[in-house]
């Protein structure tokens, strides 16, 4: 066992999974996860959606439980449960009461383990992931940012969609999914997290005999780092507003100080309402209702993304305000007094996620599984304290490059439009 702070301990079980603790004793409720390395990135051209699929099917009945037992077991101790599929990795999750752990427990692990995948159920929910699809599709948001990482990713794995395509859904069967799980699904590629009011000792005994049959399988290939290409994607839909998905090279993830100075960056240029982005081109010039930018990390590569949503008559002005910003980044730099208001924020930010333990669940589990290591709350707001305006700039200079800038339009008549000339 080592310690990853004061609160929080990490062990690792003889197969190789790991489990992080961390017990809150002023809270009642209890949060557990079982958290997989294994997302869309992991998938061969033929498996695309297979990992969004399989995280689909073990809600749908194990031999002990239908799926609606699965539900109705839940419901009846007021329990949550969810899950998601991220490029990187997996979550299956459940949120309830402390007394009430050893059900949630057993319900997930059941499903973990002993799902059936039955093909009646397989072909339902086949047609629920393909109207996700279509749902996707008709959010112009959603698909603009898709696009930039297609893009951006060249069609490569991590830049593909996390649902699939309809022409891979439509084929998959049983032994497909129970032979990407027995590849995927593996001890040393899995943390167990579980944060709330916990007996340690005990809960470590529950989850070692619950995971006793998790044995070793054939790892996976290593995927290759996917690099960065800057690019131009138009997709033609017939709506009334134009959907921007502006990108830079972002910064992967990670926990030294580049990772706190692309938040502070973040946070000054597009994070919020009084970010110089929103300030500009919403409160000063009017030209949209809505509009930020984020950082997608990934473990090697990142990018910098800026969303817009406007009507085409605006595109040209907005796109050149947007540029403008990026420069004025560095002909009107910030000042020491901005960005000391920014740390403020990144600190209140973490501090008060703190107060929720399916957030602290989450924090753990996955820093545990992407980083293999736990950042405690005090080293992070040590790391926010550090930044200064020479590292800031040192992040924008990596990002905010304008030879590399990529771009995605969904809206009507986009397809005509000459983007690289837009972009000047």
């Amino acid at each position: 066992m080592k310690k990853g702070s004061s609160s929080i301990k990490i062990h690792t079980l003889p197969s190789g999974l790991r489990v992080v603790m961390e017990a809150i004793p002023h809270v009642r409720s209890v949060s557990f996860g079982i958290w997989v390395r294994n997302g869309s990135r992991n998938e061969s051209a033929r498996q695309g959606g297979m990992s969004h699929f399989l995280e689909h099917m073990l809600f749908k009945g194990t031999e002990k439980r239908t799926a609606f037992d699965i539900a109705d077991t839940m419901d009846a101790i007021g329990g949550h449960f969810n899950a998601f599929t991220s490029q990187e990795n997996t979550c299956y999750s459940t949120r309830t009461l402390d007394t009430h752990f050893e059900t949630a427990l057993d319900v997930l692990t059941d499903m973990f383990f002993n799902s059936k995948f039955d093909g009646a159920d397989i072909d339902k929910e086949r047609n629920v992931i393909l109207e996700e699809i279509n749902m996707m599709e008709d959010s112009p948001d959603s698909l603009a940012v898709q696009l930039l990482q297609e893009q951006v990713f060249q069609k490569k794995p991590l830049g593909l969609s996390i649902l699939g395509k309809p022409e891979t859904i439509k084929k998959f069967q049983r032994e497909d999914f129970i032979s990407f799980m027995e590849k995927k699904y593996r001890p040393d590629n899995t943390v167990v997290a579980v944060a709330g009011n916990i007996d340690e000792k005990a809960v470590l005994e529950k989850i070692g005999t619950a995971f006793a049959g998790f044995g070793k399988r054939r790892k996976p290939k290593i995927e290759a780092p996917t690099l960065y290409t800057p690019g131009f994607s138009l997709r033609d839909k017939d709506i009334e507003q134009v959907h921007v998905a502006m990108g830079f090279p972002g910064l992967p993830m990670g926990q030294d100080e580049t990772w706190y100075a692309i938040s502070a960056v973040n946070t000054i240029f597009g994070g919020g309402m009084s970010s110089r982005l929103f300030q500009k081109l919403r409160e000063e010039r009017g030209l949209v209702y809505s509009v930020y930018s984020y950082n997608i990390a990934f473990s090697d590569t990142g990018i910098f993304v800026i969303y817009a949503a406007l009507n085409p008559a605006q595109l040209q002005d907005a796109l050149s305000l947007i540029t403008e910003e990026t420069r004025r980044l560095f002909t009107e730099r910030i000042t020491q007094e901005q960005l000391s208001k920014t740390k403020e924020q990144l600190k209140s930010s973490v501090l008060l996620s703190l107060e929720s333990s399916m957030s602290r669940m989450g924090s753990i589990g996955v820093t545990q599984l992407m980083l293999d290591r736990i950042v405690s709350t005090d080293e992070v707001v040590k790391k926010i304290d550090a930044i200064t305006l020479e590292g800031l700039y040192n992040v924008c200079e990596r990002v905010f490059k304008l030879d590399k800038v990529s771009l995605s339009l969904v809206g009507r008549g986009v397809e005509g439009i000459n983007a690289e000339k837009m972009m000047g």
